[in-house]
């Protein structure tokens, strides 16, 4: 019976993630367009269209590979194991000893690099266009996320995202520089990897700009949708990362009581929908970046998290 309910407790979080990500979307481009003065779309909007596109037909390109109609569900599947592996409402379940901080940078960087081998099979100006960006926007971020990665495996003593949000749960951690720098560049980093702006702007689709979008112009119907569920979900899995390393508080830790779920994953949602309103707050108050500006935008994210790590090596109080 215990198997059974740490198995149900496991499979409720990878649920969980799926479930919310288009409501979590939407709450952002429903914010987003109250803070421009529109209505804006209503919260369910991202379920009615993905439920649309999964009954249209796809439209496939003649000269594309296999490459091309098999990326779209590698792309979701490595999203979703990725973010169904962060602790979000409880720590130590069953999932929690293959839930390492390296390899969810590295399914992040599967799912990545297989987004833009699709880009680049179709053979359009576009989605080689979009694919390099993305390649160039990845050389940057993922050598940050992987000092991130380090800064925290120094300060908890592992890699392990279940046991780094018990340390930082019930040990005195403090107020740290180096987690703050850290927290720094993981915001920045996510805003590349979710092509927010300023380094995208998923709501338009301007050839001279675009990188995401540029990448998936020529897909459509069941594609497509899995596509934007796969966007959907990345953007909760960094959600998740932000909540899980830097402010885990309200997570089950200890036993796995009805209370202590149901006050993990009210202290999730709770997260889920602070986060959600302040990245359209964010993006509203800052422009569209030139293209030639990325490096720069990036490079601060892993100089911050370089300094992070310096920091822990100079001094172990910071």
């Amino acid at each position: 019976m215990a198997v059974i309910i740490a198995l149900a407790l496991q499979f409720f979080q990878i649920a969980l993630i799926v479930a919310i990500a288009p409501f979590v979307l939407g709450i952002t481009r429903k914010v987003r367009a109250r803070l421009l003065c529109r209505r804006g779309p209503p919260l369910l909007q991202v379920y009615y269209d993905l439920w649309k596109l999964m009954h249209k037909e796809a439209v496939l390109a003649h000269n594309a590979s296999w490459v091309y109609r098999s990326a779209p569900y590698l792309v979701f599947a490595a999203t979703w194991t990725a973010a169904g592996l962060v602790p979000t409402y409880a720590t130590g379940l069953v999932f929690s000893w293959s839930a390492d901080l390296i390899a969810i940078v590295a399914l992040l960087g599967t799912a990545r690099f297989t987004l833009a081998l699709a880009g680049m099979d179709v053979g359009t100006a576009f989605g080689g266009l979009g694919s390099s960006r993305e390649m160039m926007i990845a050389s940057l971020a993922e050598p940050a996320m992987l000092l991130i990665a380090f800064t925290v495996a120094l300060i908890a003593g592992t890699t392990q995202l279940s046991a780094i949000a018990t340390v930082f749960v019930t040990a005195e951690t403090g107020l740290r520089v180096s987690l703050g720098l850290a927290l720094l560049g993981l915001i920045v980093v996510g805003i590349a990897e979710n092509a927010r702006i300023p380094i995208d702007n998923p709501a338009t689709h301007l050839e001279l700009t675009m990188v995401h979008e540029a990448m998936v112009l020529e897909y459509s119907g069941r594609h497509l949708a899995m596509i934007e569920a796969a966007a959907a979900v990345k953007l909760v899995l960094y959600f998740s990362l932000i909540a899980c390393l830097f402010f885990p508080f309200g997570i089950a830790t200890g036993d796995k009581t009805a209370a202590a779920i149901a006050i993990g994953v009210g202290s999730f949602l709770c997260k889920m929908l602070v986060l959600a309103v302040s990245l359209p707050i964010a993006e509203t108050s800052v422009a569209k970046m030139r293209v030639f500006r990325y490096p720069a935008f990036l490079g601060g994210a892993f100089a911050a998290a370089a300094l992070a790590v310096f920091l822990r090596f100079v001094s172990r109080g910071f």
